[in-house]
Protein backbone atom coordinates (compact mmCIF):
# COMPACT_ATOMS: atom_id res chain seq x y z
CA UNK A 1 0.00 0.00 0.00
CA UNK A 2 2.96 2.07 -0.09
CA UNK A 3 2.14 3.38 -3.25
CA UNK A 4 -0.66 5.34 -2.52
CA UNK A 5 -2.74 3.91 -5.40
CA UNK A 6 -4.18 1.13 -2.73
CA UNK A 7 -4.79 3.81 -0.36
CA UNK A 8 -7.55 5.73 -2.33
CA UNK A 9 -11.34 4.77 -1.71
CA UNK A 10 -12.71 2.98 -4.10
CA UNK A 11 -16.96 3.34 -3.38
CA UNK A 12 -17.95 0.41 -5.08
CA UNK A 13 -15.00 -1.62 -3.42
CA UNK A 14 -15.89 0.06 0.17
CA UNK A 15 -17.25 -2.72 2.27
CA UNK A 16 -19.88 -0.41 4.07
CA UNK A 17 -21.38 0.95 0.96
CA UNK A 18 -21.83 -2.14 -0.82
CA UNK A 19 -23.50 -3.67 2.05
CA UNK A 20 -25.84 -0.39 2.48
CA UNK A 21 -26.31 -0.45 -1.06
CA UNK A 22 -27.80 -3.70 -1.23
CA UNK A 23 -29.70 -3.40 1.61
CA UNK A 24 -31.60 -0.44 0.13
CA UNK A 25 -32.06 -2.57 -2.98
CA UNK A 26 -33.12 -5.36 -1.09
CA UNK A 27 -35.48 -3.04 1.12
CA UNK A 28 -37.07 -1.04 -1.94
CA UNK A 29 -38.11 -4.21 -3.36
CA UNK A 30 -39.04 -5.43 -0.16
CA UNK A 31 -41.02 -2.72 0.46
CA UNK A 32 -42.75 -3.06 -2.89
CA UNK A 33 -44.46 -6.54 -1.53
CA UNK A 34 -46.02 -4.59 1.55
CA UNK A 35 -46.50 -0.62 0.95
CA UNK A 36 -49.43 -0.63 -1.71
CA UNK A 37 -51.31 -3.37 -0.62
CA UNK A 38 -51.14 -2.59 3.30
CA UNK A 39 -49.91 0.97 3.51
CA UNK A 40 -47.11 -0.01 5.48
CA UNK A 41 -43.71 1.69 5.39
CA UNK A 42 -40.47 -0.13 5.30
CA UNK A 43 -40.06 1.12 9.27
CA UNK A 44 -43.24 0.41 9.99
CA UNK A 45 -42.51 -3.31 8.67
CA UNK A 46 -39.48 -3.54 10.95
CA UNK A 47 -41.48 -2.66 13.65
CA UNK A 48 -44.19 -5.02 12.88
CA UNK A 49 -41.96 -7.99 12.54
CA UNK A 50 -40.07 -6.91 15.69
CA UNK A 51 -43.15 -6.85 18.27
CA UNK A 52 -44.01 -9.87 16.32
CA UNK A 53 -41.37 -12.07 17.18
CA UNK A 54 -41.04 -9.84 20.82
CA UNK A 55 -44.26 -8.44 22.18
CA UNK A 56 -44.32 -6.57 25.28
CA UNK A 57 -41.63 -4.29 24.95
CA UNK A 58 -40.63 -1.11 24.85
CA UNK A 59 -39.88 1.61 21.61
CA UNK A 60 -36.38 1.83 22.92
CA UNK A 61 -35.53 -2.10 22.86
CA UNK A 62 -37.42 -2.09 19.66
CA UNK A 63 -34.59 0.93 18.39
CA UNK A 64 -32.13 -1.21 19.81
CA UNK A 65 -33.45 -4.71 17.96
CA UNK A 66 -33.67 -3.30 14.81
CA UNK A 67 -31.12 -0.68 14.75
CA UNK A 68 -33.18 2.19 14.20
CA UNK A 69 -33.28 5.91 15.68
CA UNK A 70 -35.05 6.89 18.42
CA UNK A 71 -36.87 9.13 15.62
CA UNK A 72 -37.48 6.43 12.78
CA UNK A 73 -38.71 4.25 15.67
CA UNK A 74 -41.27 6.72 17.29
CA UNK A 75 -42.51 7.62 14.10
CA UNK A 76 -42.91 4.22 12.80
CA UNK A 77 -44.69 3.38 16.13
CA UNK A 78 -46.94 6.35 15.91
CA UNK A 79 -48.16 5.50 12.32
CA UNK A 80 -48.60 1.70 13.45
CA UNK A 81 -50.62 3.08 16.61
CA UNK A 82 -52.70 5.62 14.09
CA UNK A 83 -53.84 2.38 11.96
CA UNK A 84 -54.69 0.36 14.81
CA UNK A 85 -51.95 -2.24 14.22
CA UNK A 86 -49.80 -1.39 17.26
CA UNK A 87 -51.49 -1.04 20.43
CA UNK A 88 -49.55 1.37 23.21
CA UNK A 89 -50.01 1.10 26.97
CA UNK A 90 -47.83 2.30 30.07
CA UNK A 91 -45.86 -0.25 31.98
CA UNK A 92 -47.29 -0.97 35.37
CA UNK A 93 -43.80 -1.20 37.01
CA UNK A 94 -42.48 2.36 35.30
CA UNK A 95 -45.01 4.77 34.00
CA UNK A 96 -42.75 6.17 32.06
CA UNK A 97 -41.93 3.52 30.05
CA UNK A 98 -44.58 2.35 27.37
CA UNK A 99 -44.49 -1.51 26.22
CA UNK A 100 -45.77 -2.03 22.64
CA UNK A 101 -47.78 -4.94 21.58
CA UNK A 102 -49.42 -5.61 17.78
CA UNK A 103 -53.38 -5.63 17.84
CA UNK A 104 -55.83 -7.97 16.19
CA UNK A 105 -55.40 -6.20 13.06
CA UNK A 106 -51.56 -6.13 13.68
CA UNK A 107 -50.82 -9.60 13.72
CA UNK A 108 -53.55 -10.75 10.77
CA UNK A 109 -51.57 -7.68 8.33
CA UNK A 110 -48.32 -9.49 9.37
CA UNK A 111 -48.82 -12.92 9.14
CA UNK A 112 -50.63 -12.28 5.91
CA UNK A 113 -46.98 -9.76 4.44
CA UNK A 114 -44.64 -13.02 6.35
CA UNK A 115 -45.15 -15.35 3.60
CA UNK A 116 -44.29 -13.00 1.04
CA UNK A 117 -41.05 -11.81 2.87
CA UNK A 118 -40.12 -15.32 3.16
CA UNK A 119 -40.60 -15.90 -0.10
CA UNK A 120 -38.44 -13.27 -1.30
CA UNK A 121 -35.39 -14.20 1.34
CA UNK A 122 -35.63 -17.88 -0.19
CA UNK A 123 -35.48 -16.33 -3.91
CA UNK A 124 -32.08 -14.63 -2.82
CA UNK A 125 -31.04 -17.69 -1.22
CA UNK A 126 -31.60 -19.64 -3.83
CA UNK A 127 -28.89 -18.09 -5.89
CA UNK A 128 -26.26 -19.59 -3.64
CA UNK A 129 -25.58 -22.96 -2.83
CA UNK A 130 -25.69 -24.43 0.54
CA UNK A 131 -22.51 -23.94 1.49
CA UNK A 132 -21.83 -20.44 0.51
CA UNK A 133 -25.15 -19.60 2.06
CA UNK A 134 -23.95 -21.01 5.34
CA UNK A 135 -20.50 -19.37 4.92
CA UNK A 136 -22.76 -16.12 4.56
CA UNK A 137 -24.42 -16.58 7.90
CA UNK A 138 -21.35 -16.80 9.35
CA UNK A 139 -19.63 -13.91 7.73
CA UNK A 140 -22.58 -11.65 8.42
CA UNK A 141 -22.66 -12.97 12.38
CA UNK A 142 -19.18 -12.05 12.54
CA UNK A 143 -19.33 -8.65 11.05
CA UNK A 144 -22.48 -7.88 12.86
CA UNK A 145 -20.75 -9.38 16.73
CA UNK A 146 -17.58 -7.10 15.00
CA UNK A 147 -19.72 -3.81 14.69
CA UNK A 148 -21.14 -4.24 18.10
CA UNK A 149 -24.39 -5.03 16.83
Amino acid sequence: MADGENDKLVLERFLPYRLSFLTNVISRKLARLYSEQFDITPHEWKVLANLSRHPNISAAKTGEKTAMDKVAVSRAIKGLCDKGLVHKVFSSEDRRRSVLNLTKKGGDIYHQIEPLVIEYENSLRDILSQEEQNQLDRLLSKLTTHVGG
